[in-house]
């Protein structure tokens, strides 16, 4: 029996006004033991987020990212044994699907003998995710910028050319991407997308430059922070509080509710300011300090 590691690092996606675009790969990570089995079962061993929730059936999400790769390549497999050590939150906005899916389908071309490429793999994880920004990232690491033509996506990425700390609060509370999703208008002012072309431009060139103190500016958005703070209880607070200690920008991470602010410096205390925010509002939170990571996915044979 062939048993694969995988180790698949957190994301952040939209970044303030990069909706469904811009994604970065963070220093937190979940872990992904696959192994074939000869018996026709599903067995299913989970630590930290999720334990007792995901389900040991063929309708797990890394199960169907298994099986899809399984298909294409032709690949037949009686039975499976995952493993997951899991820390990315589920439902939070910390890209806990795309790690799945990632997860999933580079085990699975792993032990069907590498026969997709890793933009092969990029298209399925897309597909199954429904957008690249939160895949871009877990499979190339660093930041990416995604786009899609047709149903086919493409990607560019870089690393920032020095540090960026990026403070992560994650309340205790689930925020589907589907409702996240159902607040957003179907139109909007041509100055609201006027406003958020120009800021993602700024905002990739801050990064891509290193000048972090365009992010105070570049962090800004009209497209779908304003529709989501109603669902996203102390965020009002949160935001100015982190800016008060010193980040210069705070945003949904994701489709929320976890809130994500960048700084170079202070971050534990920036975090602990963004854990006032949620608690002035009656909600419990917690904090992690997180920087970019430089790689996506990563596989060992075990």
């Amino acid at each position: 029996m062939k048993t694969i590691k995988v180790k698949i690092p957190a994301t952040t996606a939209n970044c303030g006004p990069g909706f469904d675009s811009i994604g970065i790969a963070c220093t937190y990570y979940n872990e992904l033991e696959v192994t074939e089995l000869d018996t026709d079962e599903i067995q299913l061993e989970v630590s930290g987020e999720g334990e007792g929730i995901i389900p040991a059936t063929r309708d797990n999400i890394v199960c169907q990212a298994i099986d899809k790769v399984f298909e294409r390549v032709g690949h037949t497999c009686k039975g499976l044994r995952l493993k997951m050590e899991n820390n990315i939150p589920l439902a939070r906005g910390m890209g806990s699907s795309a790690a799945a899916i990632v997860g999933g389908l580079f085990a699975a071309n792993e032990l069907s003998g590498s026969k997709l490429t890793r933009h092969d793999l990029f298209e399925l994880a897309t597909e199954m995710e429904g957008h690249p920004d939160n895949v871009a990232p877990a499979i190339f690491g660093g930041i990416t910028v995604s786009i899609m033509e047709g149903d086919k996506p493409s990607y560019l990425r870089f690393m920032p050319p020095k540090p960026l700390y990026m403070i992560v609060a994650i309340p205790e509370f689930h925020l589907a991407t589907k409702t996240a999703r159902s607040v957003l208008p179907i139109q909007v002012p041509r100055e609201d997308a006027i406003f958020n072309l120009s800021r993602t431009a700024l905002l990739v060139t801050a990064l891509s430059q290193g000048k972090y103190e365009y992010l105070s500016q570049a962090l800004e958005d009209k497209l779908h922070q304003p529709y989501r703070m109603p669902l996203i209880k102390g965020m009002e607070d949160v935001v100015p509080l982190a800016k008060e200690a010193g980040a210069y920008g705070c945003v949904i991470s994701g489709a929320g509710p976890s809130l994500i602010a960048f700084a170079e410096k202070n971050p534990d205390d920036i975090g602990q300011a963004m854990v006032k925010g949620f608690n002035q509002n009656d909600v419990e939170a917690r904090y992690v300090v997180l920087q970019v990571a430089e790689k996506g996915v990563r596989i060992s044979p075990k």
